[in-house]
């Protein structure tokens, strides 16, 4: 006898989390996941570039930058609500970033700059439980 089949749901979750470890590779597989996330919730493209630019910067920052100790993972959040996409960047180091003055010869430097610029909002936080921050951004679909 099988068993009575569920309804399925009529739309997508909007909240969703990738765990990802602190790796190179992960970068790109952030922005593809949210790529795909993206069109199953119809963001329009232009935020979805902006939004997987900023993406793409804070998990660079993440995974160059943070301090932590090995095996430690990058996790990515993206939140839709009726307003907004928020995409949170977690990992496991305490020290929150603030953005820098980088020189026109500067190959790096202009991450949290740009997240600064073509967000709506955006900011730091040490982690409420664990160790660790969150680096977040928002923007309007």
């Amino acid at each position: 006898m099988q068993s009575p089949r569920l309804p399925l749901p009529t739309t997508a979750p909007k909240d969703i989390e990738w765990r990802l470890p602190r790796h190179a590779r992960s970068v790109g597989r952030a922005r593809a996941l949210l790529r795909e996330q993206a069109a199953s919730w119809s963001i329009p493209q232009d935020v979805t570039d902006t939004a997987e630019l900023l993406l793409s910067e804070l998990m660079t920052n993440a995974y160059r930058h943070a301090k932590a100790p090995a095996g430690r993972e990058i996790w990515a959040r993206c939140t839709l609500t009726d307003n907004r996409l928020r995409i949170t960047v977690t990992d496991a180091n305490d020290t929150l970033p603030t953005p820098s003055a980088a020189c026109l010869d500067d190959e790096s430097g202009r991450g949290l700059t740009l997240v600064a610029t073509l967000a709506d909002d955006w900011g730091t936080q040490s982690r409420e439980c664990g160790i660790g921050k969150e680096v977040w951004f928002e923007v309007t679909p």
